[in-house]
């Protein structure tokens, strides 16, 4: 009941910020009389959502699916990939070197051969995705299996358990609550890497809909599909946070 209350407290505490932030924001643009193009006043912003709501939900709907695809891609191999690490030596010295000399690669850079060698669409867009949000989740998935009790581990091995059991029944629920937190920002980064996905490749999309919109000069449909996204971005990350709740209350 107590954390319910903090939650509600918190969403309070943040719409009220928002809605303080986005009343000065109008009053400036309106008292300034700074041009649309320029920046658009929040009704404005408001209204051109309205004017095609469909088409951008649409497209909103796109985006959320492709960082889906490539956040579960990410958690599934970066999880493998971080067992394989721990237990084993080789892994260890090569593909994690390999994959921390990868991330230090501008994946901006990298896009244009995803669309060489996938094509343009879905593909290319949930391999980039994947390829930015699986770092945080495989190097705190690698700390959190790394540090189990080593008293709890030679217990195990005293009572003759197998590397599997040890690993499904020790290592792995001791590394939840790391695995959780590299999730919450795999997650953040998943979005990311959908947008660059759909500036380099995409045809659907909220960052299809700001290039377009770019072209034409249509700031107010540039600033919708960014509120959409900031919309996405917290929507995801809170459910990634309420999963962790719900499974690691202990914690």
């Amino acid at each position: 009941m107590k954390t319910l209350w903090n939650h509600t407290e918190r969403s309070r505490q943040a719409l009220l910020t928002l809605a303080v932030l986005l009343v000065a924001w109008e009053a400036c643009v309106r008292l300034l009389g700074i041009r649309d193009f320029l920046l658009p006043a929040p009704s404005k912003i408001i209204g051109q959502f309205l004017a095609q709501p469909g088409y951008l939900l649409r497209e909103t709907l796109d985006t959320l699916l492709t960082t889906l695809y490539g956040f579960v891609l990410a958690v599934v191999l970066g999880v493998a990939a971080a067992i394989g690490i721990v237990y084993s030596r080789f892994l260890d010295r090569t593909l994690y070197s390999l994959l921390v000399a990868l991330n230090a690669v501008p994946k901006v850079a990298l896009a244009p051969l995803f669309v060489i060698w996938m094509g343009t669409g879905a593909l290319p867009k949930v391999a980039i995705a994947m390829l930015i949000a699986i770092f945080p989740i495989l190097i705190d998935c690698v700390l959190g299996l790394r540090s189990t009790d080593p008293d709890m581990l030679d217990m195990a091995r005293v009572n003759k358990a197998t590397r599997g059991r040890i690993l499904w029944k020790i290592r792995f629920p001791n590394a939840l609550p790391s695995l959780f937190a590299g999730m919450k920002v795999g997650v953040s980064f998943a979005l990311v890497g959908t947008i660059v996905g759909e500036f380099v490749a995409g045809e659907s999309g909220l960052g299809h809909v700001i290039l377009v919109a770019q072209g034409s000069f249509d700031t107010s449909t540039v600033f919708v599909a960014l509120a959409l996204l900031c919309v996405l971005g917290v929507v995801l990350f809170k459910g990634i946070e309420l999963a962790e709740e719900r499974l690691l209350g202990w914690h």
